[in-house]
């Protein structure tokens, strides 16, 4: 295997940890009307990053790939924003659970504002050729 397909395969991997991690919090946030509605909130756009990954490997296009990229980036902001309101209620006994994944959201975030932006690059590169 070559460098670049075990990559692809740590980010994979990072993306169904995050979900994990969601998951976790999901289940420890407290019985309440919030907690269970942010719980639900949290776990679809937790979790649909990995999925969105997942489907992106298959894109059609350059263009879809980033299409389903922004897509993913818009769930883990979601996500983001989601955690800080359980910080801040808080909405959880963990709070170090919850930093963790603050922490990694955002590192995620950053890799793919960063990926989308090469491929948009690339498809500039692409149209002058």
């Amino acid at each position: 295997m070559n460098k670049n397909t075990n990559k692809k395969y740590d980010l994979e991997d990072r993306l169904i940890e995050f979900a994990v991690l969601i998951i976790k919090i999901a289940e420890n946030l407290k019985n309440s009307r919030a907690g269970n509605h942010i719980a639900g909130q949290i776990v679809r756009s937790g979790t649909s990053p990995s999925l969105n990954y997942g489907e992106a490997q298959s894109a059609e296009s350059l263009s879809d790939f980033i299409h389903k990229f922004k897509i993913l980036l818009k769930e883990l902001r979601e996500t983001r924003v989601a955690l800080k309101i359980i910080k801040r209620v808080p909405l959880i006994n963990d709070i170090e659970l919850v930093d963790k994944g603050i922490t990694e959201c955002n590192e995620l975030i950053s890799i793919f504002v960063k990926s989308i932006d090469t491929a948009n690059k690339n498809t500039k590169k692409d149209k002058n050729n």
